[in-house]
């Protein structure tokens, strides 16, 4: 059997504002994941149109399509292109299982929910002839997943490419998190036995891995096994988790020691309430700057995630955020509008409400505002976006979070990482257009780590690591008001935002 499997481009990434190193950081892993369920004799290619061009003139026997909301119509356009080609055409991801009838009409079979139980159910039903309509997951494991088919993985298009998720989820239930929708009908969170975890870990070449889970510090039993067990292996890597698991005694002195060099933070406001009226309860009463602070003292970056239009927010949310990431000394910030995904607790809310202005669904990228603000007017709060990353971004900016680091290292390090990823478009665009993105990796690696230098407190060279290996780079996403965060897998999938990576 000929499989396609293909990851359609984020509107934004054809957009003018479009940063080609933003798409290119990390391979997605949901489609590689549910190709190794496929026969040895199986004929597949994936496809990820942020980094390649779509070969358009084959003709597969099964094309599989993964859908986040701004890649909607292009996925749709592809879809229905094959079915008229004959071939059986299968959608999954987070917008399909929001909304199941809007892409039912575009495939002969969709998938609601993430993939790992029913996609093998939906393959044998294939192969006997008949394949059903819709497919919809109710149990939740991750025991017995094969091995994820990186070979099929172009690995020299992305920065990153040692990309992995060890668990599906998040515990906490945030009202604009496509979380609830995705995983509605079973667990929201689960993990892979930790053997499992250290086993894929442990297939990966080299030293640097991105942790693409929505929280890796989630279960703290499972995280702690895990990274006692990266002890020794020579890693460096990067990873999300919040605010209550940075605080939280012991577990984060664990990952630093098995190689933790940055964090994703979703801080998202600096307003309880606005916490509490997205339900994001576990930010509540937790000291953003106490959490910064001991990131930062066990040397660990930070890439804070910060959603503006709450209902609180104000036109003076923009320049406090703005300032008090400087002042933290935070290195990366990522920024988004508030956005009502299809399917949240938010949506609903604000559906009800008569607030949703536009359902075109290539807006509702983080960037655009789609709803009716509370106390901003819609210029007002697209307009503070834009200039909270000009204003977090200025090399005046820069310097002035550089001269929160105690040391002169310290300081070098936070001017060449934040200013490397914002202030070095043409050098990127140049090296991605000319595929040797992945060139880039050592350097970038040196700076994350510190220049190559073990990080004050730890035990120097850890089980016979040198200092030269510990080395490593990436910026962390997952953006969002989500998965930032924000994405990933189809049946591994980022559920924060929908398709979100940094800005």
């Amino acid at each position: 059997m000929k499989v396609k499997m293909i990851l359609p481009a984020l509107t934004e990434a054809k957009s003018p504002f479009f940063r080609p190193i933003k798409y290119s950081l990390f391979p997605p892993l949901g489609l590689a994941t549910l190709a190794a369920y496929l026969n040895p004799d199986d004929e597949v290619v994936i496809q990820d149109e942020h980094v390649e061009e779509l070969d358009l003139n084959d003709e597969p026997d099964l094309v599989v399509i993964q859908v986040y909301i701004t890649s909607a119509y292009r996925a749709y356009q592809l879809a229905d292109l094959y079915r008229a080609r004959g071939a059986h055409v299968a959608l999954g991801g987070l917008h399909v299982t929001s909304l199941p009838e809007e892409a039912a009409a575009h495939a002969d079979t969709i998938f609601i929910g993430p993939g790992e139980e029913t996609w093998p159910i939906f393959l044998a039903d294939l192969r006997a002839g008949r394949p059903g309509k819709r497919y919809r997951s109710t149990v939740r494991t991750l025991v017995g997943l094969p091995p994820i088919r990186r070979d099929l993985i172009k690995r020299h298009l992305y920065l990153v490419p040692n990309s992995i998720v060890v668990s599906r989820g998040c515990p906490h239930v945030c009202d604009f998190c496509y979380k609830e929708a995705f995983f509605e009908g079973g667990k929201s969170f689960y993990t892979q036995t930790v053997d499992d975890a250290l086993a894929e870990i442990d297939r990966l070449p080299g030293h640097h891995l991105y942790f693409l889970d929505d929280h890796l510090f989630g279960d703290a039993r499972f995280a702690g096994a895990l990274f006692d067990g990266m002890v020794g292996m020579g890693r460096l890597w990067q990873a999300a988790g919040t605010v209550q698991s940075v605080l939280k005694p012991g577990l984060l002195e664990k990952a630093v020691a098995a190689g933790l060099r940055s964090l994703f933070v979703g801080f998202e406001t600096l307003n309880p309430q606005s916490l509490k009226e997205q339900r994001k309860y576990q930010n509540l009463d937790r000291d953003y700057s106490a959490a910064v602070r001991r990131l930062h003292d066990l040397g660990v970056m930070v890439n804070g995630s910060f959603v503006f239009g709450m209902d609180h927010d104000d036109e003076s949310v923009f320049d406090r955020t703005v300032a008090w990431a400087i002042d933290q000394g935070i290195e990366t910030a990522t920024f988004h509008i508030l956005t009502p995904y299809p399917g949240t607790a938010l949506y609903a809310r604000m559906q009800a409400e008569g607030r949703i202005t536009t359902y075109e669904w290539d807006r509702f990228d983080t960037r655009h505002v789609v709803y009716r603000p509370a106390l901003l007017t819609p210029k007002a709060l697209e307009q503070g976006y834009w200039r909270a990353y000009r204003d977090f971004y200025r090399w005046g900016s820069i310097w002035q979070g550089a001269s929160t680091k105690p040391t002169a290292l310290g300081k070098l390090r936070h001017i060449a990482y934040a200013g490397g990823w914002k202030k070095l478009e043409p050098m990127w665009d140049w090296v991605i257009r000319a595929r040797r993105v992945n060139r880039l990796l050592p350097v970038l690696e040196n700076v994350l780590s510190g220049f190559g230098q073990i990080i004050p407190g730890e035990r120097g060279e850890r089980e016979g690591i040198s200092q030269c290996e510990m080395i490593s780079f990436c910026h962390t996403t997952v953006a969002a008001p989500g998965r930032s965060t924000v994405l990933l897998p189809s049946g591994v999938v980022n559920s924060r935002v929908a398709g979100a990576r940094p800005k």
